[in-house]
């Protein structure tokens, strides 16, 4: 089994992996695989105004936030500074719920995290089709989202420092094209255009459950990083700056180019769907603005990919470093010190989902991340009530009537999301949340068997301090 939740009480004696190489992650990095993690840009946002109009989408944008990013991210930033190994939430899970429930935590959050991951091949695919029309489909198709899936994720293998780096340069390229838009939109923004509820003279419902599901899915996954916490530069200082930098990055990255757009030009609301952002630069810019916004998506999906595939990968790492998996999936190249049978597994995935009509696994993945998130609040919660006397370098400034608040506003919302689910997604996630619960008695078979060694919990305990 995982670490018992006896087997610690303060942080300094969590297990961490004493990486050979002592370069770490540093904040600037961390801020960028952290946004990309959750955002990537303003890509996609373009749903809320089609489903609500534009002072409801804007309003979603900026009090969506503070009920979920905000809170979702303190949290993260409490249980990654007080138990900073790589491994996260499976972590938190663990020590709050025991080996069983930090299993399942770890199955729900990578069988989310690399189901989507395969999303990602594929829309980069999809650009690249309006320039080379051969990879619209049959075979040239799959070549070519294979042959992407790998060139992505070797990347990936040859150092977190390299893509902590490459994510920072991803960022700000794609996200400079919004920034010139809402400069060149400035003279144009008629204020009153944000205040509408919808077209005028056209019958357009609300759509409210692509309303939610659009801000929930493009202001979510905060806690994903947590699995990279072990190998990051000072971790109880650089987590909570990079967390919180990353929010506000986030929300203004929404919001500037949302305001922009809904100001500038008239509403016509049925053209608001994906990729539509791209159009209005036209309008405001010219076609010039429309290729580099195009150009800079691409740039957004590799950036999406290498997050995920990280946090991915050091999941792996980790659960393996707490005896959750045997110790051969905490294999690093001897190369690049990164976890290349973690890379390998998140990869594979994706492989094989990318070539399935994938459409119910993405969103029974999204699911089982619900799930994941309900745990992850309980687990926070009763951590403060079960051990108050854990070190905490950063520490939510709630008592805990106010925490219980903070975490059930956006419970509600999860159940919502979870209730709005088909029966076919509903079947999907209880199949693999079964697969999950399977994998935790396999892994104790092999273990009282001896079939595969298993690191144990106790054999990281004072193997090293944290840094402060």
């Amino acid at each position: 089994m995982g670490i018992s939740n006896e087997d610690t009480t303060t942080s300094h004696l969590l297990p961490q992996h004493q990486s050979s190489n002592p370069k770490k992650l540093a904040l600037l990095p961390l801020v960028f695989l952290i946004y990309f993690e959750v955002s990537g840009g303003p890509y996609g946002e373009e749903s809320a105004v089609g489903a609500a109009g534009p002072l409801f989408a804007i309003l979603g944008f900026l009090v969506f936030p503070f009920i979920w990013s905000i809170p979702e991210a303190l949290i993260t930033a409490e249980l990654a500074t007080a138990f900073p190994g790589n491994g996260g939430f499976v972590i938190w899970a663990n020590h709050a719920f025991g080996p069983f429930w930090g299993s399942l935590m770890g199955a729900w959050k990578f069988l989310s995290g690399v189901i989507n991951l395969a999303s990602y091949p594929v829309l980069c695919v999809d650009y690249l089709k309006l320039v080379i029309p051969i990879f619209s489909s049959g075979f040239p198709r799959y070549v070519a989202i294979f042959v992407s899936t790998l060139m992505l994720s070797f990347l990936n293998y040859t150092g977190l420092s390299i893509v902590g780096y490459t994510a920072v340069t991803l960022g700000i390229v794609s996200l400079l094209p919004f920034l010139v838009m809402t400069l060149f939109a400035i003279p144009m923004i008629e204020p009153v255009r944000w205040l509408s509820l919808g077209q005028k003279g056209v019958n357009v419902k609300k759509d409210w459950t692509l309303f939610f599901n659009t801000l929930f899915w493009n202001l979510n996954f905060w806690d994903n990083a947590s699995t990279l916490a072990g190998e990051v530069d000072q971790p109880q200082k650089t987590f909570p700056i990079a967390l919180f930098s990353a929010v506000i990055l986030s929300c203004f990255g929404y919001l500037l180019p949302l305001m922009a757009a809904t100001g500038a030009i008239p509403l016509n609301q049925e053209d608001w769907t994906e990729g539509y952002l791209a159009n209005v630069a036209e309008m405001i810019a010219g076609k010039w603005l429309k290729i580099w916004i195009e150009f800079g998506a691409v740039l957004s999906v590799i950036g999406l990919y290498e997050a995920q595939l990280t946090s991915s990968a050091y999941q792996v790492l980790g659960m393996a470093e707490l005896g959750f998996l045997p110790r051969v999936f905490g294999a690093r190249s001897e190369w690049f010190n990164t976890p290349w049978l973690g890379i390998l597994i998140s990869t594979l995935v994706p492989l094989v989902v990318s070539y399935m009509d994938f459409a119910d696994i993405i969103s029974s993945a999204n699911f089982l991340y619900s799930l994941g998130m309900l745990l992850e609040f309980a687990s926070f919660l009763w951590l403060r009530r079960k051990s108050p006397e854990v070190k905490r370098p950063f520490s939510v400034p709630l008592e805990f009537p106010g925490l219980v608040v903070m975490c059930l506003i956006p419970s509600v919302f999860l159940v919502y999301v979870m209730t709005v689910a088909t029966k076919t997604v509903l079947f999907i996630s209880s199949l693999l949340t079964l697969f999950g619960i399977g994998w935790y008695f396999l892994m104790n078979l092999c273990r009282s068997k001896m079939w595969f060694q298993f690191i144990k919990g106790e054999d990281h305990l004072d193997k090293n301090d944290h840094d402060v």
